[in-house]
C-alpha cells in the first residue's frame, strides 16, 4: 500500500509539473517501460473488461512493473533473471530496487497476452544482457502508465477486501465457538445436577481467544485505509466493497415464474393443436417447414433435436442443481467464486428459462399462424433467423439490465474456453466446457442456422443446400469434436500449471471421446462390418473410461474401504441408495450410443422424436453429473483444507541473495 501511494504521489507530482503529457498519450497503449540510459525494458499486458464485480476481477488483473521516482528507485543488474530460472513458470517475475529494499513483481501467465509477453521478455531481456550499461543518475527515465497504476491499485482494493472478509469470519468463528462452550456446559448441568458452568464459562471469556481485541482492530484497520484510498473518505461508498448486502428474494420474481410458465403451457398447447390440425408433423406433412421452421427448434440431417428444448432443459436442471446445493449446504458460490450479489438465484434461473421459453412458443405459434393463413415461407422465412438473432443480441446488450454481470460472465467464460490453453483454467470453466460436451446437437444446430440464413438458402427455400455443401458436412463433423478438443486443452494446461499427472489421465478421456467420434464419423459414411466393430470396441473403451472418472474423481464414489460401502467417507445426502440409483442412471445414460449404432426405431414415433429424447436424456445425465461433481468438490474443500482464497499482489519483497 505504501508503495502504491509513493507511485501516485509521484504521478501527481510529475502532472503538476507538466512531464505527464507522453504519459498522456500513452494512457490508451497497453505497454510502458522504466529505462535508464540506453537500456530499457519493455512489457506488455492485457487490460481485463469490467464484466464482473471488482472482487471476481482480482484473479485476471495485469500485474506489471512499476516503480518510484527516479531519485528513489533504481534500476540495476537485479532487473535482470537467472538464465538457469529462464523458463514460462518464471518468466513473469521482476525484480526492482526501490528505496533499498527488493521488490519481486510476480505477473501470472492467466491469459494470451501474458503468455505472448513473458516469451517477448525473454527475447527482449536477451537482448538487454548483450548491451546493458550501468544506470547513471543523469539517465534515469520513469514512465507510470496510468491504467497499469490503476490496475494495481485494484489488486490492491482486492486484497483489502479479502482480508476484511476474512477477518469477518474468525470474528464469527470465535462467537460460535463461545456459544458452543455455552451450550455444551448448560447441557452437561442438565445431565449431572452440577452447576459449574460459571466457573467454566469464566476461564473461557477470559482466554486470549475470546479476550483479545487484535482481530478488531486490523478490520477497524483495514476499514478505515479503504475508506481513505480507495473510497475517496465516503465510508457509505466502502462499505458496498467490505460489507455487501446480497440480494433479497423478491415476490416479484415469483409471480412472472408462473405467469410465463402459464403462457408458455397454453402458446404450446395451442400450437400442437394448430399443428396438428394443420398435419405439419404428419408422415405427409410439408417438407419445407419441417425442414426451415423446424430446425430452429430442432437439428436436422442425422442429428434431430431440439436447440431451445435442449439449452433450456439443461439451465432448468442448473436451477434445479441450484435448489439441491442449498439444500444441502454445497457452497457453490464460492467454489466458483460467484459475486454474492450479483450471483443468480435459482428463481432467477427459472424466470430466465420460463421467459425465454414462453417467447420462443409464442413466436411459433405467430409463425405457424401465418403459414396457415396462406402467407408464403418467402415473407415469412426470416421470422425463425430473427428469434435465434434476438436471443444473441439480448445476450450480448451493453446496458445493465437483464442480469448484465451474469450474461458478460458468461461470455467471458465461454472466450476461454474457445482459447483454451491460453487462458488459465478455473473450476468454472472447465465445469462450463464439460457442459458444452453435453450440447454437442445444439451446437451443430446452431451451425445450421447459422449456414442456412447466412448463405441466403431461405429466400430460395432451398434448405439442403448446406447439406449439399462440402465445406459444411466437414464443418460440422468438426464442430462434434469441438468441445471435446477445448475440455482436452484445458487438462493440458492444468497438467502444464500445476503438474499433475492426473490431468493428463483426464486428458485421455476427452482423447478417448474424440477417437470415438471420429469412427462414428468414418461408419456413416462407410457403413461395413470393419467400422462398425471399430466403432463398438472405441465406444467401449470410451465409456468405460468415462464411466471409471465419473464414479471414482468426479464423484469421489466406489471407495472400497470407506466407512460407507461402495461410497465415500462423506455424504451430504441421508439416503445411500440415492448414490447406487444414480450411478445406475449414469450407466444407462452413457450407453445411448448404442443407438446410433443399431438405429432402432421405435414403432409410430416419428425418429426425430427419437433422436431429441436421446439428446434429453444426455442432458438429464449432465445435471445429475453437477451435482455430485459439486458436492464432491465442496468435501474436498473442507476436508483438505482448500477453502482458502488467496489474491496476489503486485509487489513483494524479496531478501538481498534471491
Amino acid at each position: 500500500m505504501e508503495i502504491l501511494i509513493e507511485l501516485k504521489t509521484a504521478l501527481k507530482e510529475r502532472r503538476g509539473k507538466g512531464t505527464f503529457s507522453q504519459e498522456l498519450k500513452e494512457e490508451d497503449s497497453i505497454s510502458g517501460t522504466i529505462s535508464c540510459d540506453e537500456e530499457s525494458i519493455k512489457d506488455s499486458g492485457d487490460i481485463e473488461q469490467g464484466l464482473e464485480n471488482s472482487t471476481n476481477e482480482l484473479n485476471r488483473i495485469e500485474m506489471e512493473e512499476f516503480s518510484d521516482s527516479p531519485k528513489s528507485c533504481e534500476l540495476g543488474k537485479s532487473m535482470r533473471m537467472k538464465k538457469e530460472d529462464r523458463n514460462l513458470r518464471s518468466f513473469s517475475d521482476r525484480v526492482i530496487n526501490c528505496q533499498g529494499k527488493n521488490l519481486r513483481i510476480h505477473i501470472p501467465l492467466t491469459n494470451p497476452t501474458r503468455t505472448f509477453s513473458a516469451i517477448s521478455y525473454l527475447l527482449w531481456d536477451d537482448l538487454v544482457n548483450q548491451s546493458s550499461k550501468k544506470c547513471g543518475p543523469e539517465g534515469n527515465k520513469l514512465h507510470i502508465n496510468k491504467k497499469k497504476l490503476r490496475h494495481a491499485e485494484k489488486m490492491i482494493r482486492g486484497a483489502f477486501i479479502e482480508l476484511y472478509k476474512g477477518l469477518g469470519y474468525l470474528k464469527t468463528y470465535r462467537n460460535l465457538n463461545m456459544l458452543a462452550f455455552a451450550k455444551i456446559l448448560k447441557k452437561f448441568d442438565k445431565v449431572t445436577n452440577k452447576q459449574v458452568r460459571p466457573i467454566y464459562l469464566r476461564v473461557v471469556e477470559s482466554s486470549y481467544f475470546n479476550s483479545s481485541d487484535k482481530a478488531l482492530k486490523l478490520a477497524d484497520e483495514v476499514e478505515e485505509l479503504f475508506v481513505k484510498h480507495f473510497a475517496e473518505d465516503d465510508k457509505r461508498k466502502a462499505m458496498k466493497y467490505l460489507k455487501p448486502t446480497q440480494r433479497k428474494e423478491s415476490n416479484s420474481v415469483t409471480f412472472f415464474i408462473g405467469l410465463f410458465t402459464g403462457c408458455f403451457v397454453a402458446l404450446f398447447i395451442g400450437y400442437v393443436i394448430m399443428a396438428h390440425i394443420t398435419g405439419m408433423y404428419s408422415s405427409e406433412s410439408d417438407a419445407m417447414y419441417m425442414e426451415t421452421v423446424y430446425p430452429v427448434l430442432r437439428q436436422v440431417h442425422n442429428l434431430k433435436k431440439n436447440m431451445f428444448s435442449l439449452l433450456f432443459l439443461h439451465f432448468f436442471l442448473y436451477g434445479c442443481n441450484i435448489v439441491m446445493w442449498r439444500k444441502t449446504r454445497i457452497n457453490y458460490s464460492f467454489i466458483f467464486e460467484l459475486s454474492p450479489t450479483k450471483e443468480l438465484k435459482y428463481s432467477d434461473v427459472f424466470l430466465i428459462c420460463t421467459t425465454s421459453m414462453a417467447a420462443v412458443v409464442g413466436i411459433l405459434f405467430v409463425h405457424l399462424s401465418l403459414v396457415a393463413k396462406g402467407y408464403s415461407y418467402a415473407q415469412v422465412q426470416s421470422i425463425p433467423g430473427l428469434l435465434v438473432l434476438g436471443f444473441i443480441l439480448v445476450l450480448v446488450f451493453p446496458f445493465n439490465i437483464m442480469y448484465k454481470s451474469s450474461r458478460y460472465r458468461f461470455l467471458s467464460v465461454l472466450r476461454n474456453i474457445v482459447l483454451s490453453p491460453l487462458y488459465k483454467v478455473v473450476m468454472l470453466d472447465f465445469f462450463m466446457a464439460d457442459q458444452l460436451c453435453s450440447q454437442v446437437p445444439m451446437l451443430r444446430n446452431l451451425e445450421y442456422v447459422a449456414c442456412y440464413f447466412i448463405t441466403g438458402s431461405y429466400k430460395t427455400q432451398d434448405y439442403q443446400y448446406c447439406m449439399r455443401n462440402t465445406y459444411y458436412r466437414d464443418l460440422a463433423y468438426a464442430v462434434s469434436f469441438l468441445p471435446y478438443y477445448w475440455r482436452a486443452m484445458q487438462c493440458a494446461r492444468r497438467w502444464f500449471d500445476e503438474g499433475h499427472n492426473s490431468h493428463l489421465i483426464n486428458l485421455g478421456k476427452y482423447v478417448s471421446a474424440m477417437l470415438a467420434a471420429g469412427a462414428k464419423v468414418a461408419y456413416e459414411k462407410e457403413k461395413n462390418a470393419g467400422w462398425l466393430c471399430l466403432v463398438v470396441a472405441m465406444s467401449s473403451i470410451a465409456t468405460i473410461y468415462q464411466l471409471y472418472w465419473d464414479f471414482v474423481k468426479d464423484w469421489g464414489l466406489l471407495q472400497f474401504n470407506s466407512r460407507n460401502p461402495w461410497l465415500r467417507d462423506e455424504l451430504m445426502l441421508r439416503k445411500k441408495f440415492i448414490y447406487f440409483f444414480s450411478m445406475g442412471l449414469n450407466l444407462v445414460l452413457r450407453l445411448a450410443w448404442l443407438q446410433t449404432v443399431v438405429h432402432y426405431n421405435f414403432e409410430r414415433v416419428d425418429y426425430r422424436v427419437t433422436m431429441l429424447f436421446l439428446a434429453a436424456l444426455e442432458v438429464v445425465r449432465r445435471g445429475q453429473w453437477n451435482f455430485y461433481r459439486l458436492e464432491n468438490e465442496h468435501l474436498n474443500n473442507a476436508g483438505k483444507f482448500r477453502a482458502v482464497k488467496t489474491v496476489p499482489l503486485p509487489f513483494h519483497e524479496v531478501n538481498e541473495q534471491d
